[in-house]
């Protein structure tokens, strides 16, 4: 894990952090757990193998990782904030990804399922537009692409 632990709002309600290592899901679940969470909602962002019609071999992620980890950190509490009784984690993968790992993980729990799914709705929506975490995508015929995700498909 990656500078998660500078972060002095790491409360239990909202956190995030970069890792370089494979995202561990249940990890990022547990960390929105407890016993008043009657709905958790989870997003898993993956590598596709194809973007565009054009298959895809791996991608690389690429991070200011000051900047993305305190703008995760933000996207985290204000989601958080706009959705009062939520918890919020995000953790987000740095490095050479190949097709089917998991990039991004998003975790949020709630009393009730309606604003855990909301939450990681507005969570993953918010994180794609905000955080300056850039994909580079190494296709199949030998080109490279760098991909804009706040001009990627819509959800």
């Amino acid at each position: 894990m990656l500078a998660e632990r500078s972060d002095p709002r790491a409360d239990g309600v909202a956190t995030a952090w970069l890792e370089r290592a494979p995202l561990d899901v249940a990890a990022v679940a547990e960390r929105v757990a407890h016993p008043g969470a009657g709905g958790t909602s989870l997003f898993v962002g993956t590598v596709r193998e194809t973007h565009l019609g054009r298959a895809v071999t791996r991608i690389d992620y690429e991070a200011y990782e000051a900047m993305a980890l305190a703008e995760m950190q933000a996207v985290a509490h204000e989601v958080a904030a706009r959705h009062a009784g939520s918890r919020v984690a995000i953790a987000h993968r740095l490095g050479t990804l190949a097709v089917g790992e998991a990039s991004v993980v998003i975790a949020t729990s709630h009393a009730h399922r309606a604003p855990a799914i909301a939450a990681c709705a507005e969570a993953i929506d918010t994180l794609k537009q905000r955080v300056p975490i850039w994909k580079r995508e190494y296709l199949a015929d030998g080109t490279v692409d760098w991909v804009d995700p706040t001009r990627e498909a819509p959800r």
